[in-house]
């Protein structure tokens, strides 16, 4: 009979005959389950400042202290010729991890010499833990810590023209998404005498190894700014006398007739295709194209911005100022 049914819940009678409730379960199912935890609680999420980042004496991972694990605030230069090229070029970097029984080649034994030659600690991790650190990249069995980049403020790049005693000359990079262009950015600044870069916190590239395996030296010798609004920083420049020269496509004038390059300049480069946003022009007081007599349409940002931090320094060279 229903009633002697071993099932928990009570028995509710129907047109198709005695069936047995479900003791609240899918009533408990329904339920919520409270408010979303802050990203700092969370685990998994990037910001998660829990067991990992505790005193010691508190919980940690196991492995024990020679086990690699990805540190909070860093990140990882993988592959035997990128980790490589980072020591030689004086990247910063807090360890060097190596996988377990790595078959040596004259680059391994070149890494290991410079990373001795640095005092820099060497970790052993097996492959599936390089796997994690690295984010599933082609390490072929080492990866390079270094910390997270400390950006500079506006002021600080200003300050670095006075100390030289020369018209600041700064790089404002508006919708540049790949690292690849910026670290190629940064090296032409650094030729080209750009006393810094400035980047916008939101859908810009950022300061990460990538940018420092195409920059090579240059990303220590030319600091970087990132600013919440883009905008609104250069509007505070054009305050303390500095003209924007927005570069474009559709310029008023061309690199070749840079009048005002001798005074404190801001370049704003825009991403190639899209150019400078609509906002990024109405703020610039000169709009600057490259002349082109081939078929080309547009060049890649990072060409661009050579380009035109090179006209803008024979310009202050003429005239003294470089």
């Amino acid at each position: 009979m229903a009633g002697n049914s071993a099932r928990r819940g009570a028995v509710r009678k129907g047109k198709k005959g005695a069936s047995v409730g479900s003791g609240g379960v899918r009533r408990r199912a329904l339920e919520g389950k409270g408010p979303t935890p802050k990203a700092e609680d969370r685990p998994h999420h990037k910001k998660y400042k829990g067991a990992s980042s505790s005193p010691a004496g508190g919980n940690r991972r196991p492995g024990g202290p020679k086990a690699a694990r990805k540190s909070l605030g860093s990140d990882q230069v993988a592959g035997r010729n990128a980790v490589l090229e980072a020591l030689r070029e004086g990247v910063p970097a807090t360890q060097l991890t190596v996988m377990v029984r790595i078959e040596t080649d004259e680059r391994v034994r070149e890494i290991m010499r410079l990373a001795a030659t640095r005092g820099l600690p060497v970790a052993e991790a097996s492959r599936t833990d390089l796997d994690r650190m690295t984010d599933h990249a082609v390490h072929q069995g080492v990866a390079l810590t270094i910390p997270l980049y400390e950006y500079a403020a506006i002021e600080d790049l200003l300050e670095i023209a006075a100390d030289r005693f020369e018209p600041p000359l700064l790089v404002a990079l508006d919708g540049i998404t790949d690292p690849r262009n910026l670290g190629a950015i940064l090296r032409s600044a650094d030729a080209f005498g750009a006393h810094g870069v400035i980047l916008p916190e939101r859908r810009s590239v950022s300061m990460t190894a990538s940018v420092w395996k195409v920059a090579a030296g240059a990303a220590g010798r030319v600091r970087v700014a990132q600013v919440t609004n883009l905008n609104r920083s250069l509007t505070a420049l054009k305050e303390k006398g500095v003209f924007v020269l927005g570069l474009d496509a559709d310029g008023d004038v061309t690199t070749r007739q840079l009048e005002l390059g001798t005074q404190p300049t801001a370049l704003v480069v825009g991403a190639e295709g899209k150019g400078l946003s609509r906002l990024a022009r109405e703020i610039s007081d000169q709009v600057v194209s490259i002349p082109m007599g081939g078929r080309a349409e547009s060049l890649n940002a990072s060409v661009a911005a050579a380009i035109a931090l090179y006209e803008i320094s024979g310009v202050r060279e003429s005239q003294g100022l470089a």
